[in-house]
Parts: structure tokens; C-alpha cells; sequence
């Protein structure tokens, strides 16, 4: 009888892939609560298995007096030497327990409490196993699949591919073997809830570890992706070693590598950059296979002005604008883009803009000569130069260099307003330039410019 209780609960830390230990505790604690439930809470019960025999004792603690008062805790010396030999007074003696009196209602409650404790055991014993995975690839099968969600059986636990982290235009069926990666791992009733992307860039980064080894070997890193799940994304790339081209290693001989991920992705588009500390050739590199003609860089605003061959915006640009927005994401750069022809046209504006100082009616001769022997030539020199810079120039104090700014900004107004005049009266063409920013993520509409 006792060897088949040790050899039940042996199966059951087999199966569950728990502690036999845990298990042996865990009865104990179980035959213990459904004792105090028929014998009354304040006992003192202890229960124990022998870890060799499997034979199950239990004990109700009682001490031994002269004149019984409660006889839930106490005994008479005449009911002690029923269980042992030279008893004296005030001595606490552990009573034995047949639990088979205990009755059917407590063993089914002790039933229940080591099933209640093995399952939350096991649940976290699976949580434990998955929680240390979060961050990496796994394969499961398709348990469920409906257009908002996916349920993956992951084997101990169970997967869910929410809508937003799922690839567009992705369709699967019951039992089709499907990769993720784990971005979360939370408790719930049902057990642990293995969280899983499939449109997170982290899940693009790490399926190029799988198929690159010099990136888990960190020869090569990854240093930026910018992605739009199912469509297209771009992958920054950087080779520690200058022995290695790392564009090449990602792509694999005959592009084998890359298109290994490229099917898993559902047919995505997968640009490899090289990646740049020089930001201006970063971004050209970014904008890739489009040919870059020119760049003026805004270090302030963090922007950059990319010029390209008229017959070469539409492939700067990208269908609907995808290709200048991802570059923007990869880069964190805001990317605005021109043609040559309208370059040219932006320079011819901003020439037909410029307001020399002689123009600025509020200003003198002297003045003039003064601003002039300084460097200063037009109207929008002396905004860029500001109060603080002006005053540095002999004989001019703050007082003037607060009027000499506000009379050159009113000198540019009137300028601007006469060539918007002309521009809407189609004498003078305004350039046309795209922007794109970093933190776009709609579509832009290209008859919005």
C-alpha cells in the first residue's frame, strides 16, 4: 500500500516535471489542511511521509495534565500511556492520527488542494522556463487562427500572436508550423501567456542572428532597422572587422541568406545598408539604389536636403513614399527630398529672396559701410548673426542691434510676400521638396506637395 503511494506520487513529479520532494511536502500540507478543517483549525497536526516506505503518519500535538480542561489540547497521564511508556506531567506528545478517520469529505479536500498546488507548481515552473526566453526565436503550431488573433501551441505553454503584431496579408491554418519571437511573458488563471511578434523589428534582428552567424558571433552588428511589416524594411549593418564586408555576409552567397529570411517574412522587402558614424553618408546610403547628386545638411534640426537626378525622385521617393520614410527611420535624420531641376530652382529662389542692406530703408550709408567692413551683406545676414553677434561688431550696441534684426525679418517679409504674389500669379514657380521624418508612419500622399 505505501509503495504504491510512493510510486503515485513519483509518476505525478514525472508527469509534471516536479520535485518528488515538492510533491512529498506538498500531500503532507494537503493531509494537514483537510485534518484541521474535521478535527478544528487551532490543532496542532503535524503529517509526514517516510521518503523510504511511503508509509503516511499523522500526529495531533496534546499535552499531558492533571486535570483536563480543554480536551482539544490536552490529555489526561492515563490517555497518554495508551501511545507511550513513562509519561509525566507537562509533557506535549504527538498523538497518532489514523487519517483514515478523517473521513471521505477531508480526503477529497486534501485531493483537491495537492491538485490545486501541483497545477499552480507546474504553472510556474513554466513561467520560470519561459520568462527567461523572452527575447528569442521559438517555433510553434497553429492551435487557433481567426483575423484578430493567432494561438500557438508552444508544447508546455501557449503562444498568442495579437492582430497588431501579426504581418499583413499573412494567412494560416491549423497545424502550420509558425516562428516568433517572445517580447513577453505574463502570468494569468489559465497559466503563463507566452506573448509573440512576428512585425516587431526585433523579430527581423533576430532571424538574421539565425542565419548570420558573424552577427551572433558579433563580427558583424546590427546598429538600426526600420521596418513596415510584410512590405519593406531596412537593416544598418556594421563589420567589426575590416576583413569582412558586412552587407555581403548578411546577404549570403547568391543572396541565399537574406532570401532564407525573405520567405519567412512573406515575400518582404529587405534592404541591407551599410552603416555610417558620417551621417551624410549614412542617409545616402539609405536612400539606396536611388543616386544622390547632391546634400546640404541642417545640423541644427537634425535635417538634411538630399538632391537627385530629375528621372531618379520616384525611386528616392519609393512607392508611396516608403523608401524616403524608411531611410528617415533607419537614419533618425528628417530626409527632404528635391530634384535637381528644382534644386536649381530652390537656389534661383532663395537668390531672388536675398535683401541686400542697401534695401533696407532704415539703414544709413554709414551703416551700411559699417555692416559691410563686417561681412555683413544682406538682410538675412543679420538675422542669422542675431543681437548677440551683431553687438560684437564696433559701434553698434544692443539697443541697434535689436532694430538692425527687426527692420532686415521686415525687409525678408515684404520680400516673400512679393514673390508669393508673383508665384500665385504664376509669374515665379515654387520648388517642390518631399519631406520626411523619422516619426512618420502614415502614407503620405504625393499630390498633398
Amino acid at each position: 500500500m505505501q509503495y504504491d503511494v510512493m510510486e503515485a506520487l513519483t509518476q505525478i513529479a514525472t508527469e509534471k516535471n516536479l520535485e518528488l520532494e515538492y510533491v512529498l511536502e506538498t500531500v503532507e500540507a494537503a493531509l494537514v489542511a483537510a485534518a484541521k478543517k474535521k478535527l478544528g483549525e487551532n490543532e496542532t497536526i503535524k503529517a509526514e511521509i517516510d521518503r523510504l516506505s511511503g508509509e503516511i503518519r499523522m500526529f495531533w500535538t496534546k499535552k499531558v495534565v492533571d486535570n483536563v480542561v480543554d480536551p482539544v489540547i490536552e490529555m489526561t497521564i492515563t490517555e497518554a500511556e495508551e501511545h507511550y511508556e513513562d509519561v509525566e506531567i507537562g509533557q506535549e506528545l504527538d498523538v497518532p492520527i489514523d487519517y483514515y478517520e478523517l473521513g471521505r469529505n477531508a480526503i477529497a479536500s486534501a485531493k483537491q488542494i495537492l491538485i490545486q498546488k501541483v497545477r499552480e507548481a507546474e504553472r510556474d515552473q513554466i513561467y520560470e522556463e519561459y520568462i527567461i526566453k523572452v527575447g528569442e526565436l521559438i517555433t510553434g503550431a497553429v492551435q487557433q487562427a481567426d483575423k484578430n488573433n493567432l494561438i500557438i501551441n508552444l508544447g508546455r505553454a501557449e503562444g498568442i500572436v495579437i492582430a497588431k503584431e501579426q504581418i499583413k496579408k499573412e494567412k494560416f491554418r491549423q497545424g502550420d508550423r509558425i516562428k516568433s519571437y517572445i517580447y513577453d511573458v505574463q502570468k494569468s488563471n489559465r497559466g503563463p501567456q507566452v506573448y509573440l511578434t512576428r512585425s516587431s523589428p526585433d523579430f527581423l534582428r533576430k532571424l538574421f542572428a539565425s542565419e548570420v552567424p558573424e552577427i551572433s558571433e558579433k563580427i558583424i552588428e546590427i546598429k538600426a532597422i526600420a521596418r513596415e511589416p510584410g512590405e519593406r524594411s531596412k537593416v544598418a549593418v556594421y563589420s567589426n572587422d575590416d576583413r569582412i564586408d558586412a552587407v555581403g555576409a548578411c546577404v549570403g552567397v547568391k543572396g541565399s541568406r537574406v532570401q532564407n529570411i525573405v520567405r519567412e517574412l512573406n515575400n518582404e522587402r529587405i534592404d541591407i545598408v551599410p552603416w555610417s558614424s558620417e551621417p551624410m553618408i549614412f542617409v545616402t546610403k539609405s536612400l539606396a539604389p536611388a543616386k544622390i547628386v547632391h546634400v546640404d545638411i541642417f545640423n541644427e534640426d537634425k535635417k538634411m536636403l538630399v538632391v537627385v537626378a530629375d528621372d531618379k525622385l520616384s525611386l528616392a521617393i519609393g512607392k508611396t513614399g516608403q523608401n524616403a520614410r524608411l531611410a528617415a527611420k533607419l537614419t533618425g535624420w528628417k530626409i527632404n527630398i528635391m530634384s535637381e531641376t528644382e534644386y536649381n530652382a530652390l537656389r534661383q529662389t532663395e537668390e531672388l529672396e536675398k535683401v541686400d542692406i542697401e534695401e533696407i530703408s532704415e539703414l544709413n550709408e554709414k551703416m551700411c559701410a559699417r555692416l559691410l567692413s563686417a561681412g555683413v551683406e544682406t538682410a538675412q545676414d543679420i538675422t542669422r548673426k542675431g543681437i548677440e553677434k551683431l553687438v560684437e561688431i564696433n559701434g553698434i550696441g544692443e539697443k541697434t542691434a535689436a532694430r538692425l534684426v527687426k527692420a532686415a525679418q521686415e525687409a525678408i517679409n515684404n520680400k516673400i510676400a512679393e514673390l508669393e504674389k508673383a508665384a500665385a500669379e504664376g509669374d515665379v514657380a515654387r520648388p517642390v521638396e518631399f519631406e520626411f521624418s523619422p516619426e512618420d508612419s502614415e502614407t503620405p500622399r504625393l499630390e498633398d506637395y
